[in-house]
């Protein structure tokens, strides 16, 4: 399986497997320690997996600009190693900071619910985090088996275009909330499909797809009315897992690969893929943004967001200030001087934008724009639409074990909500 985080889809799957710990509040974990030492309860089978990006993490932490991301990522590892001691001291480290993490909503972490020690701290973040309320319905579709991952917005056609990972195909919806298929389903033989970007310069429309349980992933280019124009996939035996994408103006496609841990430009006219150096190890990046100078790329992981100058090749983390972070991001958007983000990976998902400094260097002012509503049950990624961000509400990836839904007569229509920006 990929990486326990490597996107929203994993993060919420393997996650839900804390099923092995038999005592579920932190009253009885000394016991369970105990139990886990005689060998009582098995480990998980990613147990090594997980142990290595603990190791990683840590390995990390003195160059992090944000204690915090890495603080919850090692808390909600912990746990889903059974460990549960080590994961509430490193989820009341994390959350002495004050900086938006919610393990109300953490499938790692749900089975602490119960006990006071666990109610009390999110209490105390609710009274810090309250709930905000400023979204509106926006479209449905009534197909209920999308279990949509990508959402991209085309100046050119003025649509949406939506990716499905369970239907394998892409749809469009108009200003008027029409929805069709750009790409349907079984045509091409697509994988599950994620990242959409329409291109600025000719609007051709470029994708990502990735199927965990096939241990494949491609780049896919479409025309205008969803011709496909071409599949790309890197050389050699190496696992990827393209997620996220953003399509530069000379046509270089630049998309993070959540299991190779690595960022990709992709040469359109060679059709190569060439890794981009990161000043440090990136763990399952993911969101991934370009600003209007089409020259500073912002890259979102696990532990916050990298800033890359394209130009020289520089590369920093974005400070995100105090009671601040910007860890755990899914989709990520320039607006105006801001990131806009669909923050899935903090706990309890939100939807927020942080203001940068003029070089980008620092988050000066961070806006929570929906928390803890209906609009944030299982949100992925969005899209910027003039001055409102338009984002999948409830993607029902929690639904889905490696390519398919568990039970397809629980999923509900899709809903697609907006917010006004700041």
């Amino acid at each position: 399986m990929s990486p326990l985080r490597s996107f929203s889809r994993c993060f919420y799957s393997l996650t839900l497997f804390v099923g092995f710990l038999t005592v579920p509040i932190a009253a009885h974990s000394q016991d369970k320690d105990k139990e886990q030492v005689k060998g009582v309860l098995a480990e998980p089978d990613d147990a090594a997996e997980v142990r290595a990006q603990i190791a990683s993490v840590e390995k990390l932490m003195p160059q992090l600009v944000d204690r915090g991301g890495a603080l919850y990522f090692l808390s909600t590892s912990r746990q889903h190693l059974g460990e549960t001691l080590e994961a509430l001291r490193l989820l009341k480290e994390c959350l002495a900071l004050r900086e938006g993490f919610d393990p109300a909503g953490s499938p790692s972490l749900r089975v602490l619910k119960g006990s006071k020690e666990f109610d009390d701290l999110v209490i105390s973040v609710h009274r810090d985090y309250p709930v905000v309320a400023q979204a509106q319905l926006a479209f449905v579709t009534e197909e209920k088996d999308l279990v949509p991952e990508g959402l991209a917005y085309d100046t050119r056609q003025n649509v949406f275009y939506l990716s499905s990972l369970n239907r394998r195909k892409i749809v469009k919806i108009t200003a008027e909330g029409r929805v069709s298929d750009f790409v349907p389903a079984g045509r091409d033989q697509l994988l599950p499909v994620l990242g959409i970007r329409p291109d600025p310069a000719d609007g051709t429309v470029w994708a990502n797809s990735w199927s965990e349980d096939a241990a494949r992933s491609e780049l896919l280019h479409f025309d205008a009315s969803g011709k496909l124009l071409g599949r790309y996939a890197p050389q050699g035996a190496a696992k990827h897992g393209f997620n996220d994408l953003v399509v530069r103006k000379n046509g270089e496609v630049i998309l993070t690969d959540s299991v190779s841990n690595q960022v990709f430009q992709f040469d359109a006219a060679a059709h190569t893929f060439t890794p981009l150096s990161i000043h440090r190890v990136l763990s399952a990046p993911n969101g991934v943004a370009l600003a209007d100078d089409d020259r500073q790329l912002f890259v979102a992981d696990d532990l916050g967001v990298v800033r890359v100058d394209l130009d020289n090749g520089n590369t920093t983390d974005v400070n995100p200030g105090p009671r601040s972070t910007l860890a755990g991001i899914d989709g990520l958007y320039w607006h105006k001087g801001s990131l806009v983000a669909v923050q899935n990976g903090i706990g309890s998902p939100r939807i927020a934008a942080f203001r940068l400094s003029k070089d980008s260097s620092r988050v000066t002012q961070t806006a929570v724009l929906e928390n803890r509503t209906s609009f944030t049950t299982t949100p992925t990624t969005g899209a910027i639409h003039g001055n409102d961000f338009y984002f999948i509400t409830n993607s029902q990836i929690d639904s889905l074990n490696g390519d398919k839904v568990m039970d397809v007569t629980k999923l509900g229509v899709v809903r697609i909500a907006v917010v006004r920006l700041p």
